[in-house]
């Protein structure tokens, strides 16, 4: 089957919330195996053009597309299932194992037992965490760091084509997220995931994205490369930039 030439596409999206707008006719699309980050203030929409990826919530008007498919011809299991998604707060089963976390959506799929194991220990090897020492573990037993790389890996179980990240790094301490900012820059240089990555870190977003677009106020301000942005003179880019 031929990969689409287009991962992920906004046209014209707008969103409100009575007579709020949080998204202003939003469009921009995105090649498979690239890393857009969606950059802006509290506020500025970040966060709800992501859940309109996974149909989360669906758009006041306008369309969006994954897989060169609007959201809204996908069964919402379907599309849901093939995207991971990594938040936080990380989200997992406080009465699953760390294995059982991983395994989750294999489960779901109906994967094999036998695979569902391979799969399980080859993810942990992946984001650093020794199966032997973790696959029996429970979250409460992880550190913060720990329980996001199983929140990745998680993210990874059923092979997605699509990854989104909301913040993931944002609670950790400096050093544990320029490790996993590392670990997410080799996965995504192995696997060739295509990744949406919500942050308000302009140094983060310049490390991890290959394409960045600047939210404010709903609006789409600019969408350029890491190396454009840092020539950008609009008045909310600059803002950001003088915090480096």
């Amino acid at each position: 089957m031929n990969t689409p030439a287009t991962a992920l596409e906004f046209r014209d999206v707008s969103y409100r919330i009575a007579d709020n707008r949080i998204l202003d006719r939003l469009s921009f699309r995105l090649e498979p195996g690239r890393t857009l980050v969606l950059l802006g203030r509290s506020g500025s929409g970040k966060t709800t053009a992501l859940k309109m990826l996974n149909g989360l919530l669906e758009p006041t008007s306008g369309q969006v597309f994954v897989g060169e498919r609007a959201t809204g011809d996908w069964d919402l299991i379907e599309l849901r299932r093939s995207i991971g998604y990594v938040i936080q707060e990380v989200g997992l089963f406080p009465h699953f194992t760390i294995g059982e976390n991983v395994a989750l959506v294999p489960r779901l799929k109906g994967w094999p037992a036998a695979r569902i194991q391979s799969r399980v220990a080859e993810l942990l090897h992946q984001v650093g965490l020794d199966p032997g020492n973790f696959l029996h573990r429970y979250p409460r037993q992880l550190s913060g760091g720990q329980r996001q790389r199983v929140g990745v890996a998680r993210a990874l179980a059923a092979e997605p084509k699509l990854l989104l990240f909301d913040e993931p790094f944002g609670a950790l301490d400096p050093v544990t997220r320029l490790e996993l900012q590392d670990q997410f820059l080799e996965l995504r240089e192995r696997l060739s995931i295509t990744s949406i990555f919500v942050t308000h870190d302009v140094r983060e977003a310049l490390r991890l994205g290959t394409e960045i677009a600047l939210l404010h106020r709903g609006r789409l301000e600019i969408l350029a490369t890491a190396a454009d942005f840092l020539k950008s003179t609009g008045e909310e880019a600059r803002a950001f930039l003088s915090t480096l």
